[in-house]
C-alpha cells in the first residue's frame, strides 16, 4: 500500500469523524479515536450503502459522505452501549 493511499485514508477517516462526532452528542473519543471511528465508519458505511443500494458517486466528496453514514451509526451504537 502506497504512503499516499494511508495519508488519504487518514485525512477521510479524520474528516468523517469530525462529522459523526459533531452530529452524535455525547461520544467523545479524542483526536486518534474520531480517526479510527471516521477509517472504520468507511467500512461500515460503504457496506451498509451497498446492502441498501444506494450509490452516492465518485470521488472524495464521496468517500467521506460514506464514511460520515458509517461512523454516525457506529457512534450510534457506542452512545447506546454505554447507557446500558
Amino acid at each position: 500500500m502506497a504512503l499516499e493511499s494511508i495519508i488519504v485514508w487518514i485525512i477521510v477517516g479524520g474528516i468523517a469523524g469530525t462529522i459523526a462526532d459533531w452530529l452524535v452528542s455525547g461520544v467523545r473519543l479524542g483526536c486518534l479515536g474520531t480517526v479510527i471511528i471516521g477509517i472504520i465508519g468507511a467500512f461500515v458505511g460503504a457496506w451498509l450503502l451497498g446492502l441498501l443500494n444506494i450509490s452516492i458517486g465518485s470521488g472524495i466528496v464521496n468517500d467521506i459522505i460514506t464514511a460520515a453514514i458509517g461512523a454516525t451509526v457506529l457512534l450510534l451504537g457506542v452512545r447506546v452501549l454505554r447507557r446500558a
